[in-house]
């Protein structure tokens, strides 16, 4: 009966040990709700910085977009002769262009005329626009 007792113990023994290593081996609740804290902190951070540059994206878009409106206009001015009527006066304004609004300003400076072209646009509640400025020869 000693043996049996002994024999007993033992297994209750090893019994305990798996069981305290089969606890060990798995995840609290608490490590698991901890990990998904921080990875869902993680991923917001990820999304705010996906929506900034959108917004990036966006605005460098619309001003390349203006740039070239604006280039190709001032060009076709500087084309024209001094004595033309687009070369005259002191300010003008061009049909729109899409969402891109256009006009220029021309200052008769002794020998050269400077011309001043701007686009402008809203974007987000907020008025941008981009200006070149050219000088012609007389």
């Amino acid at each position: 009966m000693t043996i049996t007792v002994i024999e007993n113990n033992r297994k209750q023994r090893r019994g305990e040990r798996e069981m305290k290593s089969i606890k060990e081996k798995g995840f609290t609740l608490i490590e698991v709700m901890i990990s998904l804290i921080i990875l869902a902190i993680g991923i917001l951070g990820v999304a705010s910085m996906q929506i900034a540059s959108i917004r990036s994206t966006s605005f460098s878009s619309s001003l390349t977009q203006a740039s070239i409106v604006a280039q190709d206009s001032i060009e076709s001015l500087k084309t024209l002769q001094l004595g033309d009527a687009a070369l005259t006066g002191a300010d003008y304004t061009q049909p729109d262009v899409g969402i891109f609004k256009r006009a220029y300003h021309v200052d008769h400076l002794g020998t050269y005329v400077a011309i001043r072209y701007t686009v402008s646009w809203m974007e987000n509640n907020n008025q941008r626009n981009v200006s070149f400025t050219a000088l012609k020869a007389r």
